[in-house]
């Protein structure tokens, strides 16, 4: 009896159609275990792809999207700083501060991972279900405080370093008793780890984005699974 053989174009349909229906999942098929597990996977990911691109040399200096430009008092300062001579010494200000920022961050990854082993099955379902950064906002949750701790001292014993810092901290430190300026922007130190956080979250969530936007294209069958499944 001859032997049956599919078209090379129709065979190639029902393998697709196969690897289709693997992810055609709805969140009501999912074990907690394989939620567990993709949510966890999606969450070191993020960790990782945002301490290996902003952790590193220029990391923050070169991204638009997350560089720290000059505290908004300094800012507005700054064509009278230019004129006394100070303009050198603010860029450098600028700079150290993003390198700050650098150095602060490359010291995340082991806390950030930390609270993903914290995570319970019942985060792992609300993550799913929570929105395209509801990864990013359970470890804002998770992270906020113990970040600002670690990176605080990081920051300050680099931007010490500029003249116009401890100036600028002394000036501000007046103006924030006084409630005119905010305790964010009241030192050079706590502006600058306030926003070297944003930017760890800002490039999580990017991430995040990107694994909900495309899990079958992350190349992990437990992120195409899980996060096929909430598509």
């Amino acid at each position: 009896m001859p032997s049956f053989k599919l078209p090379h174009t129709l065979a190639a349909v029902s393998l697709l159609s196969v690897a289709s229906f693997a992810f055609a999942l709805s969140l009501a098929d999912l074990s907690s275990k394989d939620a567990t597990t993709g949510v966890k996977t999606a969450l070191e990911k993020g960790a990782s792809v945002a301490v290996a691109k902003l952790g590193v040399e220029n990391g923050f200096l070169n991204n638009d999207k997350v560089r720290i430009g000059l505290p908004g008092s300094l800012e507005k300062a700054m064509p009278i700083l230019r004129m006394m001579g100070q303009g050198k010494k603010v860029d450098e200000l600028q700079t150290s501060m993003n390198h700050a920022a650098e150095a602060a961050v490359a010291q995340a990854k082991p806390l950030l991972l930390n609270a993903v082993k914290s995570m319970s099955v019942t985060d792992a379902k609300n993550i799913l279900t929570g929105g395209e950064t509801s990864v990013t906002d359970f470890f804002r949750q998770k992270t906020a405080t113990p970040l600002s701790t670690q990176f605080l001292p990081i920051v300050k014993k680099i931007t010490d370093k500029n003249g116009l810092s401890a100036k600028y901290n002394t000036l501000m430190g007046k103006a924030s008793s006084s409630g005119l300026v905010s305790k964010e922007e009241a030192t050079v130190e706590n502006y600058v780890t306030q926003r070297a956080m944003d930017g760890l979250y800002t490039i999580i969530a990017d991430e995040e984005k990107a694994i909900r936007a495309d899990p079958i294209g992350t190349g992990s069958a437990i992120l195409g699974k899980v996060f096929g499944a909430v598509k």
